[in-house]
């Protein structure tokens, strides 16, 4: 049940992996790591599809620092979401990747084991406890020791449920479940009720899900994937009993976040994970769900919920190290952070924000109750999916999981080959 990437501002994108080939080579990511000295120079700040939103707290925020540091002269550059990782890519190979990079993750990594993402935790260490341990530790590499971007904003989400479906199969509308056992006997029971025309999901899982379910994703050293352990088979085999029963729905297999957000809207599904960004959508497309509209919280064997997390890095052949780092830092500091979740449904990953009024106190809203909820959960929340995880390794999951839930393969012979798959284009990749 993974929160739609587009819970993020640039969700849009596909993320996919960066050739390390493209990117020169470096034994340990980075290369002057001495951010000391005066900020001064002219630097150049990539962000991923936020010009047409955010134009003018972004200009704000350079003139801010620009003023700050007198020296220095800022340009902004936008890509659009689309190709934003091949844009990354080519940059890296021709030598013209910018300064300071917005970036997640997974993009970060192939950057970091090439050589080109600054090691925080030795450029810029006296900053680290300004921010939260789960975002700090998000762009950490396995395999490598260092932190490779700072964390910016932060998303995650609530599940919503549809009460009148709820209501209708027999179920206790204002006690949705809370543990996975529960969620799976309330599934079967909504399929049985209805005869198979109501699913209460609508995704297969994905490797966020083996992680929220408490499988191993992949070992420490970063060397290879362990998702098909028994905790993971076990998962996949009470999806299989979901799949079966239509308790998921059916066109699962080949569902997209906006398939499943339609399904939800029509009242086809009864379960879907979303952020605060969704509520003024059933609002306005689905008046009569958003009134029996319940939210819960995201379910967790772990007792950490997942998040999504953006990140700025500095390029290790900037020629003006302390200016790099300086405005990367300023971008994503606690008053820049604030101002800018309260522009769109993003949250801070700088530590004691989230303490914030803003994220505590209770309005009578339905939006407000959302955004304290997530925020309250993004305190201790991490990062599932692992950030050698490429788009590739994803499909490779996806398929398996197919093939398991069509019956094609026992979903141990599934995970079994997923995570041969997946190491395979791990070594190809490293």
């Amino acid at each position: 049940m993974p929160v739609p990437r587009r819970a993020l501002v640039l969700a849009t994108a596909a993320l996919l992996a960066l050739p390390l080939s493209a990117c020169g080579s470096g034994e340990d990511g980075g290369g002057s790591s001495d951010a000391s000295g005066k900020v001064q120079g002219d630097i150049t700040f990539q962000t991923w599809n936020l010009r047409a939103n955010f134009k003018s707290y972004f200009e704000g925020v350079i003139a801010d620092f620009e003023k700050k540091y007198p020296d220095t002269h800022v340009k902004w550059i936008d890509q659009p979401a689309e190709g934003y990782a091949d844009k990354i890519s080519a940059d890296a190979a021709g030598g013209t990747l910018p300064d300071v990079v917005n970036v997640s993750p997974d993009l970060v990594a192939p950057l970091a084991k090439a050589g080109l993402a600054l090691d925080l935790d030795k450029a810029a260490a006296k900053y680290k406890p300004e921010y939260l341990d789960g975002a700090w530790a998000s762009h950490e590499i396995p395999g490598m020791s260092g932190t490779y971007a700072f964390p910016w904003y932060l998303n995650t989400g609530p599940l919503f449920y549809n009460k009148t479906l709820f209501k209708q199969a027999g179920l206790d509308p204002d006690r949705p479940p809370t543990t996975y056992d529960d969620l799976f006997t309330d599934a079967l029971k909504m399929a049985g009720q209805s005869g198979g025309k109501v699913a209460t999901l609508a995704n297969v899982p994905t490797i966020e899900d083996f992680g929220r379910y408490g499988a191993e994703l992949m070992d420490k050293q970063g060397t290879g994937f362990a998702f098909n352990d028994a905790k993971g088979v076990e998962l996949l085999t009470k999806y299989k009993e979901l799949f079966d029963a239509k308790a998921l729905d059916p066109q699962a297999l080949t569902a997209t976040p906006e398939s499943t957000g339609k399904k939800f809207l029509t009242g086809a599904v009864a379960m879907n994970p979303g952020s605060a960004l969704d509520l003024d959508n059933f609002k306005k497309q689905a008046p009569n769900l958003y009134k029996n509209i319940g939210i819960t919280d995201q379910i967790t064997s772990t007792g950490h919920v997942n998040m999504y997390v953006m990140g700025v890095m500095v390029n290790t052949r900037t020629k003006h190290t302390p200016a790099a780092v300086a405005f990367a830092h300023f971008v994503t500091d606690a008053q820049n952070q604030m101002s800018f979740a309260k522009k769109v449904a993003i949250f801070p990953s700088t530590a004691g924000s989230l303490d914030d009024p803003y994220f505590t106190k209770e309005d009578g809203t339905d939006e407000t109750r959302v955004r304290i909820a997530a925020a309250k959960s993004l305190k201790n929340a991490v990062n599932y999916t692992p950030v050698l995880f490429s788009d590739q390794m994803k499909t490779a999951l996806r398929n398996e999981v197919a093939k398991a839930l069509q019956g094609k393969e026992s979903p141990k012979a599934a995970l079994d080959n997923a995570v041969k798959a997946c190491d395979r284009l791990l070594q190809q990749e490293g």
